[in-house]
């Protein structure tokens, strides 16, 4: 038993964490919710990590992204969250890819390298992308649904996308996805109305022509935590 995970495997004993051990698990979108998944996955014994982001950390993030501190500004947050992981379980190769995952980039992606593929991107696009491939390839998928404009972690569930009330966004996944004929997918969501993010002076913030959501540090954390608990789960076998 190592020491490390010495806690851990006293609930899942010795199989399990050799089932998470010879894992490889892909995180599209190492933001505020896949930056715990990876955090999370990386503390669980996880044997290799592949993080798909193209974007780079940046003061806006240090509210709620577990990579984001004064040191990782700048830095590419794949690489960010190598780094963070190499200081925890130097034994998890971790395989950083700065790249932003679009029906136009899917291609340079084999999803049937992978035991479990993480969905924490923004896009719909690229969503509903990312959960085609790696159902056509057979490979188990969770993906995040909004948790901006948010401010109860409490009422974070995980169902299926079929099952799912209220959030705009799985709103528009369920709508997407039963027009390709895709019958099921895990997802992370909340029923919680959200919020209308506004400035001191009352107007709403907008840039590039899109509302900036609002974030905290504990909803984002939350649903990220909530996905990789079921990402271990499902890799153990439930025990």
């Amino acid at each position: 038993m190592r020491e490390e995970f010495s806690r851990t495997e006293l609930l899942l004993g010795a199989e399990g964490m050799e089932r998470l051990r010879t894992a490889r698990v892909a995180v599209f979108g190492v933001g505020g919710v896949g930056g715990y998944v990876v955090e999370a996955l990386c503390r669980s014994g996880i044997g290799a990590l592949d993080l798909i982001d193209d974007d780079r950390v940046s003061l806006s993030n240090l509210n709620r992204q577990i990579i984001a501190t004064r040191d990782t500004l700048g830095m590419y947050k794949t690489e960010a969250a190598r780094q963070r992981i190499a200081s925890i379980n130097p034994d998890c190769a971790v395989g950083s890819i700065p790249a932003f995952f679009t029906p136009e980039t899917a291609d340079r992606f084999d999803f049937s390298a992978w035991d479990y593929v993480v969905d924490a991107i923004d896009t719909v696009t690229g969503k509903l992308e990312l959960v085609l491939r790696a159902q056509a390839a057979g490979t188990p998928v969770i993906s995040s649904m909004g948790a901006g404009n948010k401010l109860d972690p409490g009422q974070l569930r995980v169902s299926d996308i079929y099952e799912t009330t209220i959030c705009p966004l799985a709103r528009v996944m369920r709508r997407e996805l039963r027009k390709r004929g895709v019958k099921r997918l895990k997802v992370v969501w909340s029923p919680e109305p959200a919020l209308t993010p506004r400035r001191e002076d009352g107007t709403v913030p907008v840039e590039n022509g899109r509302r900036i959501p609002g974030s905290t540090a504990f909803v984002p954390a939350a649903a990220g935590l909530l996905i990789a608990a079921e990402v271990v789960k499902d890799l153990v076998g439930s025990p």
